[in-house]
């Protein structure tokens, strides 16, 4: 699995993502809760440190530790971001893991307005993709627990899913998987 990276220094991240050239992406989703701390992916990692020496990293996590779940009404696959990206944004909020909730259990698709960048369901997808997905992300173990019971009551694997998080809460993850610089 990917690594995904804590690093600090927004104006050579700004840098450098101003020089990418055409068809090369890179995100960096910003800490809600640390100034001038961003997350980003090993791939992205991978281009941005193609404009200079490495990025350093303050801390880095393995991906598989911010698991993703798909569900069984996963569509639109074209449009789904990278899971890195997923994962990202979902430490940017200090959270744990997330579900992929674009359709609801009666196939609809799921409607939300996002109060403010700390509000857990939020959209995103792949660039240029045609579909916005709708994820939900978890801040601790408990908040999964009583969504997916909810949400995902006739999936026997949501509940599975939720018994194999790595941590109580974003502290716990950081202070069990992180590992420094």
């Amino acid at each position: 699995m990917a690594r995904l990276y804590l690093v600090s220094d927004g104006a050579e991240l700004a840098r450098r993502r101003a020089k990418l050239g055409a068809g090369q992406f890179a995100e960096a989703w910003p800490d809600l809760f640390a100034r001038d701390r961003f997350w980003i992916g090993e791939e992205s990692k991978a281009v941005l440190d193609g404009g200079g020496p490495p990025l350093p990293a303050e801390l880095s996590l393995d991906g598989a530790r911010v698991p993703v779940y798909y569900g069984p009404r996963l569509a639109d696959l074209d449009s789904l971001p990278r899971e890195e990206s997923v994962q990202t944004r979902v430490l940017s909020a200090h959270g744990v893991a997330a579900a992929w909730i674009t359709l609801g259990r009666t196939g609809q698709r799921t409607t939300h307005t996002a109060s403010s960048p700390e509000d857990p369901v939020f959209f995103l997808r792949r660039p240029r993709g045609a579909v916005s997905h709708v994820w939900r992300l978890f801040r601790t173990r408990a908040e999964a627990r009583a969504f997916m019971a909810e949400e995902f009551d006739d999936d026997a694997g949501a509940a599975t899913w939720v018994q194999t998080l790595h941590a109580e809460d974003f502290d716990e993850l950081l202070a069990r998987y992180g590992e420094r610089g």
